[in-house]
């Protein structure tokens, strides 16, 4: 038999058993019902501390927490609510890594018990299984990004993805082409359909998509001009009716740093016209077939190239030209390197590799520019500490008198 005991300004405290149980009047619902939250908790005083929260958060206006509810619950449910809110590729990362990672490590524990040691802990275990330092740094990124709306609807009282810590990340130095290795590559893949492409990514460091989604009509060969406006991706096949499972989309670039003007010299002003000259005579083979989208460097009918296609394309391309394995990617890496070997400004670099800010730049290509903070330093330390350079002697003009 259960006996109650209600303390002054309390809600209904009392023993179930060898339990204590108390209620919190929520108020009334639709149908004229009393909604009551219970509590519960092995003494008097853990009850009587829950009440007083759960009436702190209710002050606030506040939803009531939900004990039942999953970090797997709550990550599908937010996963539902992105459509609209992300680009389809960035939806397509967040479900692979709900799915793959953060649902078979956090996803039975309770959203609102979740701590900072058992996310600690599922990247420890992640470091264990050999993942590398950027791979959990993307994991946890996506976890934050969940707990942060989670923690703005009142589900929980604070972010513990954001107080876990994070991974160090090591930028790992990539392969760049010398000089000599890029005109071996570039006399390689002139003349070939997507020798153009080529040149274009590695004089201005394009990743690969944006480089597949260059328009014509974003291509101004009296200004000497080329803007970036969109990519081509492989995504996820969302389509009731889809026979497969990925497709390949023609995707306009959003951030205003991703979206920029190139500046073309004549020479690549003539490729891009010798180029459009053999796009044309493709387009007349093709006829009915050309399914006409505007890009600069599609399939010989007129399609999006798949990247990936074209990425196996580059690799034979290198190893023909003698330089074994390469992937498009390391043509931005490359021509960044070379930008800033010839003394181009790293903010100007930024803009034309389209980083989102010039730290990106630097983290990434920080350590090319050691010769230009070792020329500083010895300017300064010349300046400061070095003998002054003597001075040539003024020759007087002749037939002039010498003075002493």
């Amino acid at each position: 038999m259960s006996t109650k005991k209600r303390g002054q300004n309390e809600d209904s405290i009392y023993k179930d058993g060898d339990r204590w149980r108390g209620a919190v009047s929520l108020g009334y619902g639709a149908d004229g019902k009393r909604i009551r939250k219970k509590l519960s908790g092995k003494t008097r005083a853990e009850v009587v501390e829950k009440v007083r929260k759960l009436k702190e958060i209710l002050a606030k206006g506040a939803p009531v927490p939900d004990d039942r509810l999953t970090v797997g619950t709550f990550l599908d449910r937010w996963l539902l609510h992105l459509p609209g809110h992300v680009s389809d590729g960035t939806l397509d990362d967040y479900e692979d890594t709900v799915r793959l990672h953060l649902k078979p490590g956090l996803g039975r524990h309770k959203l609102t018990k979740l701590t900072v040691v058992q996310v600690d802990a599922l990247w420890q275990a992640k470091r264990t299984a050999g993942y590398k330092a950027n791979s959990i740094r993307i994991m946890r990124a996506v976890l934050r990004k969940a707990l942060g709306q989670a923690e703005r609807e009142g589900l929980v009282g604070r972010n513990v993805a954001a107080l876990s810590m994070p991974p160090r990340v090591r930028t790992e130095e990539g392969r760049t082409l010398t000089v000599d290795q890029a005109k071996k590559l570039l006399d390689q893949v002139e003349g070939h359909r997507m020798g153009v492409l080529v040149l274009l990514s590695l004089v201005f460091g394009l990743r690969r998509g944006e480089a597949l989604g260059l328009m014509w009509n974003a291509f101004d060969p009296e200004a000497r001009t080329l803007r970036i406006t969109h990519a081509v991706k492989r995504i996820k096949n969302r389509d009731s009716d889809a026979s497969t499972r990925t497709k390949l989309v023609i995707s306009e670039l959003k951030t205003k740093r991703s979206r920029r003007l190139l500046c073309l010299t004549p020479e690549l002003v003539e490729a891009l016209k010798k180029h459009k000259v053999a796009y044309n005579q493709e387009r007349l083979q093709a006829g009915e077939s050309w399914t006409d989208h505007g890009l600069i460097f599609p399939t010989v009918f007129g399609n999006p190239s798949d990247p990936d296609t074209f990425s196996h394309l580059f690799s034979k391309l290198a190893k023909k030209a003698g330089l074994g394995h390469w992937h498009p990617h390391e043509l931005r890496h490359s021509g960044a390197s070379l930008m800033l070997a010839q003394g181009t400004p790293l903010h100007v670099v930024s803009e034309v590799l389209g980083h989102a800010s010039i730290s990106i730049t630097k983290d990434v290509y920080g350590h090319l520019l050691e010769g230009d903070k070792r020329a500083a330093t010895e300017a300064i330390s010349g300046a400061l500490l070095g003998k002054l350079r003597p001075v040539a002697p003024k020759v007087a003009p002749e037939g002039a008198e010498e003075t002493g």
